[in-house]
C-alpha cells in the first residue's frame, strides 16, 4: 500500500488495491459508466472531508459513480455506539457533523448506527437491564437530533434485535470470518500489544471479529468509524480478499480528538474532565476548559516516552503528524471549524480559517485565556441547543429524567445466568451423557467410529447419552475445508457406521447438531461463549501446543466447546481428541462450571478415546500410507485382508500388536477392560489345531510365550475386519443419505488433494 497526497484540504490518502466501489455487502449491481459532474465531486470532496484517513479514495470515487446521486443503488455507512449513559463532544457533536457531511441531501447514501446494546448488556451496564439500556439509547439519539444530526438518512438497528432476529446469517458469518485468519493477525486488532499480549483474555479475540461480521451483516460501504477501529476495518478487507469478494469496504476513518489532560490520546468517558460531555453545563464548560492542557511548542508528552507504563507498546490513534498535541487546539480544528463557512472569535478577532488561529497562537499573538474564552463560548454556541431540547421537548425530558434517575441509582446487577439451556428447551434430557462428535474429515475412520461407540458406553446404566455434532465448530476450525456439505456428509457416514456397529447403543442415544442447539436461543448461547472468554486468558485457553500461527478458529471453538457443555448441563461428558486438548478442554470446562456457573452440578469429564485401531507404530507415521488404518468408507474385498497382511506384528511384542487391538476390539467389545466374547482362531493340525480365547488377556499371554504364530493372529484379526468392514459397507449402501454422502466425501478428497 502506498500514501500519497492530495490537494483536498490537507487529507492523507492511503490507495489501497481494487477497483470500483467498495462494498462489505456483497456484489455491487454494476452501473454503466456516467460522466463525473461537479454535484458527484462535491459529494466525494465533502465525503473525504471527513476522515483522517480513506482506504481507498479510489474506491470512494467508483462508488459515488456506482451507486451514488442519481443512482436508484444507493450506498450505506456505518458506525457503532455502545449506550453507556454518557456521550462526550466526539461522538455528539463532531459525529453529528461528520454525519450530516456524509448524508448530504441527494447523496444516496444511508448512515447506519450499529446500537450495540447487546453488548452493553454482557458489560453489565444498567445493571444488565436491556430495557434500561434500551432507554439510554433512545436518549443519545435524542442528543444526537438536538446536536443537528439530520435523520432523513439515518438508520438505528439494534444489535440485540438484528442478531438474535437474523442469527442463522451473523454468526455464520462471523465463524467464517475467523477461519480464515491466524491469532497473530487477530492480536494486531487488539489494542494492547508487544510486551502486553499476555494479558488478553480470549474475549478480546472474539470482538474484533464480531465486529468485522457487522461490517457485511450490515452491508456496510463504508466504514465510518475512529482511527481507533482501524486495524478491525482492515481485517474486513483482508476477509475479502481471502473469500475472493470483489468489493471491499471502504474506510473512512475520522479523527481522534485529544483528551483535555496531558498525556491524553483519546478522550475518556470514565475520566469525567478528559472531554467536554453533551450533558454539561455552561460551568462545566468554562471549568474544563480552563484547566486544559495548552501547550504553545513541541514538547515531551508522556505518551511519547519509550518507558514502561501502561501505553507501552500501543500504536498512536493519529495518522496526521501533530507535535504540538494541544486539545484546545484540536477542537477548534476539528469541531469548530468542522462546518463550511463558520468563524471563530477569541481576543477580540474573529477568524475564518484554523491555521491562522494556530500560527497567532504559537507565535504569541493570542493568548491562552483568550484562546480559551473563545473556546469556550463556541462550545457552549454547539451545545446550547441540546439543552434547549432536553427542557422544553416532552420525549427528550423524560428520557432524561431517567436516564439521570439511574445514574443516582446503584442499579444491581443482573444476577441471571445468560446461557444457552436445552434441558429447559426440551431438547435435550437432563443429566445426561455428553459427547461430542470427532472433528469432521474428507476421510472418516474407523478409529473415530471406535472412538465415540466407547465414549457413549461410558454412560452409567440408565443414563441417556446425547451426541453433539459440532457442524459450526468445524467450519471455524476449517474441518472439510469449512465445506458445509463435506461436513454434514461426515456425519451421515458417521452416523450410519455407528448405528451399523452397535445398533444396541445408538439407539437410546439422542443425536443434536450444535447449530440446531445454537439457534433455539443464539443470544443467550453466544453470551456465555463470550462470558467463557473473558473469564479465561488467552493464553490459557490456547494452552501449551497451541501456536500464535494457528487458525484463530482453534480458540472459538474451544469457548463454544465449554458453552456447549454448559448449555445440554450434563452429568458427565466424555472428550475425544490428543491428550493435549483433552486436558486443555477439561480445564476450561472444570473451573467455568465451579467458578462461574455454581447453580449447576459440575460434570465429571472422562477421556473417551477407545482402542488403538492403527495398525503401524507412530514413530513410522512419517511414512504414513493409507494402509496404517481402516476408513469407514474402505472396500471389504479390497482392504479387509490387505491392510491387516501389512499391519506391524513383531513376535512376543503385546505393548504394540494392531492384530491384538483389532481382534480383541471386535471379538470381545470395544472396552479397553477385557469384555465378554469369544475368538476362535483357526489353525492346522500340525500347528496346534484351532484354539479359542476369551479375554484378551488370554490372547496376550499366548502371543507373548509364542505359542500363538503372528500370521494365525493376523488370519483371525483379518476375518474380524472384513466382517467388520462388510457390515459398515452393507449399511451405508441401505442408507440413501449415506450413500450419497461418499460420493461428496470422496469428491471432497480429491479436491483437497488438488491444492496441496
Amino acid at each position: 500500500m502506498t500514501e500519497v497526497t492530495e490537494k483536498m484540504g490537507e487529507m492523507k490518502l492511503a490507495e489501497g488495491g481494487g477497483k470500483g466501489g467498495g462494498s462489505g455487502g456483497g456484489k455491487t449491481e454494476k452501473a454503466p459508466p456516467r460522466d463525473w459532474t461537479p454535484e458527484m465531486e462535491a459529494d466525494y470532496q465533502r465525503i473525504l472531508s471527513v476522515g483522517e484517513e480513506c482506504i481507498s479514495a479510489s474506491e470512494l470515487k467508483g462508488l459515488i459513480s456506482a451507486k451514488g446521486r442519481g443512482t436508484d443503488l444507493g450506498f450505506n455507512l456505518y458506525d457503532g455506539f455502545e449506550p453507556s449513559g454518557r456521550m462526550h463532544i466526539a461522538q455528539g457533536v463532531f459525529k453529528a457533523m461528520n454525519v450530516n457531511k456524509c448524508t448530504f441531501p441527494g447523496t444516496n447514501s444511508t448512515f447506519i448506527f450499529w446500537v450495540a446494546d447487546w453488548f452493553a448488556l454482557m458489560n453489565d451496564k444498567m445493571g444488565g437491564d436491556l430495557d434500561k439500556i434500551k432507554t439510554v439509547g433512545a436518549y443519545l439519539i435524542e442528543v444526537w437530533k438536538a446536536a443537528g444530526m439530520d435523520l432523513t438518512n439515518v438508520v438505528f438497528k439494534w444489535c440485540s434485535e438484528e442478531i438474535t432476529n437474523k442469527a442463522d446469517l451473523y454468526w455464520p458469518k462471523m465463524l467464517d470470518i475467523a477461519r480464515r485468519f491466524n491469532i497473530t493477525r487477530i492480536k494486531k486488532c487488539c489494542q494492547i500489544m508487544g510486551r502486553l499480549e499476555g494479558s488478553l483474555t480470549s474475549a478480546q479475540i472474539l470482538y474484533p471479529l464480531m465486529q468485522c461480521t457487522d461490517i457485511f451483516f450490515l452491508k456496510a460501504d463504508i466504514c465510518q468509524l475512529g482511527v481507533d477501529q482501524r486495524k478491525v476495518n482492515m481485517l474486513a478487507r483482508e476477509y475479502c480478499e481471502a473469500a475472493k469478494m470483489k468489493n471491499k469496504p471502504i474506510i473512512l476513518s475520522h479523527h481522534m480528538l485529544y483528551g483535555l489532560k496531558a498525556g491524553q490520546e483519546k478522550m475518556s468517558k470514565s475520566d469525567p474532565d478528559s472531554a467536554v460531555f453533551m450533558e454539561d453545563s455552561a460551568e462545566d464548560v468554562e471549568r474544563k476548559i480552563m484547566n486544559a492542557y495548552c501547550p504553545t511548542r513541541e514538547e515531551e508528552r508522556p505518551d511519547d516516552k519509550n518507558d514502561d507504563s501502561e501505553d507501552a507498546g500501543k500504536a498512536s490513534l493519529h495518522l496526521v503528524e501533530d507535535k504540538v498535541k494541544n486539545p484546545c487546539l484540536d477542537y477548534i480544528k476539528n469541531i469548530i471549524f468542522s462546518p463550511p463557512d463558520v468563524s471563530f472569535t477569541a481576543g477580540g478577532k474573529t477568524y475564518t480559517d484554523f491555521e491562522t488561529v494556530r500560527d497567532e497562537f504559537l507565535g504569541g499573538e493570542l493568548s491562552e485565556e483568550d484562546l480559551k474564552k473563545g473556546l469556550i463560548d463556541a462550545l457552549n454556541t454547539l451545545l446550547e441547543p441540546v439543552r434547549a431540547h432536553f427542557s422544553t421537548d416532552e420525549t427528550a425530558k423524560g428520557l432524561l429524567a431517567k436516564v439521570s434517575q439511574y445514574k443516582k441509582e446503584t442499579l444491581p446487577k443482573d444476577s441471571k445466568i445468560r446461557r444457552l439451556n436445552l434441558v429447559e428447551l426440551s431438547k435435550v434430557p437432563a443429566g445426561s451423557h455428553l459427547v461430542f462428535a470427532p472433528d469432521p474429515n474428507v476421510t472418516p475412520t474407523l478409529q473415530e467410529a471406535v472412538d465415540v461407540l466407547v465414549s457413549l458406553q461410558q454412560a452409567k446404566e440408565s443414563q441417556q447419552c446425547v451426541l453433539m455434532l459440532l457442524d459450526w465448530s468445524a467450519r471455524v476450525i476449517n474441518a472439510c475445508d469449512a465445506d458445509i456439505k463435506s461436513i454434514a456428509a461426515y456425519y451421515s457416514i458417521l452416523l450410519t457406521s455407528l448405528r451399523a456397529l452397535d445398533p444396541d447403543t445408538m439407539d437410546k442415544v439422542q443425536v443434536i447438531y450444535q447449530s440446531e442447539a445454537i439457534l433455539a436461543d443464539p443470544s443467550n448461547y453466544w453470551i456465555s461463549v463470550i462470558n467463557v472468554g473473558r473469564h479465561f486468558m488467552l493464553n490459557d485457553v490456547m494452552g501449551p501446543n497451541m501456536k500464535d500461527s494457528e487458525g484463530v478458529g482453534n480458540v472459538i471453538a474451544r469457548l463454544m466447546k465449554v458453552a456447549d457443555v454448559a448449555g445440554v448441563e450434563p452429568a458427565s461428558v466424555a472428550l475425544l481428541g490428543d491428550d493435549s486438548s483433552k486436558t486443555v478442554e477439561t480445564k476450561l470446562i472444570t473451573e467455568f462450571f465451579s467458578e462461574k456457573l455454581p447453580g449447576l452440578t459440575q460434570p465429571s469429564v472422562s477421556s473417551g478415546n477407545g482402542p488403538s485401531l492403527l495398525l503401524q507404530e507412530r514413530e513410522l507415521e512419517a511414512h504414513k500410507t493409507e494402509n496404517d488404518e481402516y476408513y469407514l468408507l474402505d472396500d471389504p474385498k479390497v482392504h479387509g485382508k490387505a491392510k491387516m497382511k501389512k499391519a506391524f506384528c513383531e513376535p512376543m511384542n503385546i505393548s504394540f500388536c494392531p492384530p491384538i487391538n483389532v481382534a480383541s476390539a471386535f471379538a470381545f467389545g470395544l472396552n479397553p477392560v477385557d469384555g465378554t466374547g469369544e475368538l476362535t482362531i483357526s489353525r492346522s493340525a500340525e500347528n496346534g489345531g484351532d484354539v479359542v480365547f476369551k479375554t484378551r488377556s488370554e490372547l496376550e499371554a499366548s502371543f507373548a510365550d509364542e505359542s500363538l504364530h503372528p500370521g494365525d493372529l493376523k488370519a483371525a484379526a483379518s476375518t474380524l475386519m472384513v466382517s467388520t468392514l462388510e457390515k459398515l459397507s452393507a449399511g451405508i449402501k441401505a442408507d440413501g443419505d449415506a450413500t450419497k454422502a461418499t460420493k461428496t466425501l470422496k469428491a471432497a478428497a480429491k479436491k483437497l488433494a488438488k491444492k496441496k
